[in-house]
């Protein structure tokens, strides 16, 4: 359908129709917790029996999974771009007014301000805070003090994705993305050690020309999986800094897997499972489709994903056909669910925090 000269939008396509649902595994809901409302791109950080949390009005939490309590709650001081990293003591966001936070026991410990926004969680390692900022810069900073250690700035493509980047350690390297590359840095100093190409940019003008890599990945070992926005999807080892295979891929979130899939979910919805060793697809199923999929998490037989109605579906990892699903607060979940322990942790856009214990 063709836009309204009288301001009427694209009409969007109608989610799937879900059928009665299979229940073949059991879920069992745990406990449920509050944050405020959850508009940043979040990053559910995981250390440990606990998960870091945030709330685009500043509000920071460290939960305990198994039973939902607050480990510590406290303010960052200003309404956040970007959260949440952690390495189990000190807990790291950004601010809208490009300041990293770093809090500690539910107190400020220091705070820097950024060269630009940034909407990747900080990844903190090795007694150091690392941000990945919309103007393509890689930063470091002392976990104890805040003083910056190093940058490493590349020229990119005018526009950035209000998406979580990717950010991780593999072995003693720091590995980002930068456009359509995957980088591996020198934690240290920030030399960089290899680039893997996933996406080239292509196209005629900026919007078509945008490759980021968007947050999460999946890594086993030194093999490490990443999505290029609406372009592909593609491993690299990173022990050698050498791309090890692409697929055409049109999505927008995150990707996960296990030694022997990779999954991720398109922008309309359909759910695809690719061979880790070559990339070949192993199975698509669109019993999902336009209902505004998160990224995925593997848990033991499922695959499960989050929607924009707020539902929670268990897929098989063979075939994905329906194993279970569960209900939040009817706000879209707005991360990939994490697991903690034994507990299954969701999040939701009205700042809904719910524990589930699968059978």
């Amino acid at each position: 359908m063709l836009p309204s000269i009288f301001g009427g939008g694209v009409e969007k396509p109608k989610p799937a129709e879900l059928p009665p649902n299979a229940a073949l595994i059991t879920v069992r809901p745990a406990w449920t917790a509050r944050v405020g409302q959850v508009s940043l791109p979040l990053s559910v950080n995981v250390s440990g029996a606990n998960i870091a949390v945030a709330s685009s009005d500043g509000t920071v939490a460290v939960i305990e999974a198994a039973t939902g309590r607050d480990v510590w709650r406290a303010s960052a001081g200003a309404a956040l771009a970007a959260g949440v990293g952690s390495d189990g003591k000190l807990v790291a966001v950004v601010s809208r007014n490009n300041e990293l936070v770093a809090l500690a026991g539910g107190k400020e410990v220091w705070r820097q301000r950024l060269p630009a926004v940034s909407y990747t969680a900080p990844f903190v390692a090795g007694g150091r805070v690392f941000t990945l900022t919309a103007d393509r810069a890689v930063s470091a900073f002392d976990g104890q003090t805040g003083h910056k250690l190093w940058t490493q700035q590349r020229a990119g493509e005018p526009l950035v994705l209000r998406h979580s980047g990717v950010m991780l350690a593999v072995g003693d390297t720091l590995v980002v993305g930068l456009s359509g590359r995957m980088v591996g840095l020198n934690p240290g100093n920030g030399s960089v050690r290899w680039e893997a190409a996933l996406a080239t940019p292509r196209g005629i003008n900026d919007v078509e020309r945008l490759v980021d890599l968007v947050g999460g990945v999946s890594r086993v070992g030194d093999v490490v999986c990443a999505r290029a926005f609406q372009a592909s999807v593609g491993c690299v080892d990173a022990a050698r800094g050498r791309t090890l295979w692409t697929q055409r891929a049109n999505g927008s979130e995150g990707v996960q897997g296990d030694a022997q899939f990779v999954f991720g979910t398109e922008s309309d919805g359909k759910v695809l499972a690719w061979r880790r060793a070559n990339g070949e697809r192993a199975w698509s199923s669109d019993r999902l489709l336009y209902r505004g999929l998160t990224a995925p998490l593997v848990l033991g037989r499922s695959v499960v994903i989050g929607d924009g109605t707020g539902l929670v579906h268990f897929l098989s990892r063979e075939d994905g056909s329906p194993l279970n699903r569960v209900d939040t607060d009817g706000s879209a979940v707005v991360a990939a669910p994490v697991v903690a322990g034994d507990t299954l942790v969701v999040v939701t856009r009205n700042g809904g925090i719910f524990g589930f214990v699968p059978g």
